[in-house]
């Protein structure tokens, strides 16, 4: 089984990678993201809470994703090879929480894949994006409070899993394909020395 994560500052194209990634692996995506945006378009109280940090730029309490988490990770799609965890985990208490529901599923991250940009371009590729999507967290100040909590408390997820041998660095700048093959590249290479 094959477990990835995709990690990276706020813009960093994680969500674009992890959909080829995912087509490429055929590993079941797993968006912290998109289940928190699922739980606020539904109006569920998880949603209304989380509604409420999100735009403030901080980051949702670790029990409220972790719940969210088990429940994704224990009805997956069997047909798939893995998972792709996209923005999660963002602290080494969620990172020590992945590992141990892993691990009651007898699997465990194979890799992480760090996506490495300027933090300028991270800004501008943010502000942009929002500019598009409508996204009400896509502006300069909340911008700049993600990169703070990411460099903070995301950050240290990354050398918790370099302790443990299994960080991949990708240059994130450059065209999607560019980057795609550069990760894929990356993992094979990962998988064939492991």
């Amino acid at each position: 089984m094959l477990n990835l994560l995709i990690f990276g500052a706020p813009g960093s194209g994680k969500g674009t990678q992890s959909a080829f990634i995912k087509a490429h692996y055929n590993l079941d995506h797993v968006s912290t993201g998109d289940m928190l945006r699922g739980e606020i378009k539904a109006g569920s109280e998880v949603g209304k809470k989380a509604a409420a940090i999100i735009e403030r730029g901080a980051l949702v309490s670790d029990d409220i994703i972790s719940e969210m988490l088990r429940k994704r990770v224990s009805g997956r799609n069997t047909g798939n090879d893995g998972f792709i965890f996209d923005g999660y985990p963002r602290t080494i208490r969620q990172a020590e929480t992945l590992e141990e529901i892993l691990s009651d599923h007898g699997t465990a991250v194979t890799a992480l894949v760090e996506l490495r940009v300027p933090e300028e371009e991270l800004i501008t590729r943010i502000i942009e994006r929002g500019k598009i999507s409508g996204r009400a967290d896509d502006n300069e100040t909340s911008v700049k409070e993600r990169l703070s909590v990411y460099h903070r408390e995301t950050e240290p997820v990354i050398d918790f899993y370099k302790r443990q041998g299994k960080v991949i660095v990708i240059d994130g700048t450059g065209s999607i394909e560019e980057i795609t093959r550069r990760i894929t590249n990356g993992i094979d290479a990962f998988v064939r020395k492991a």
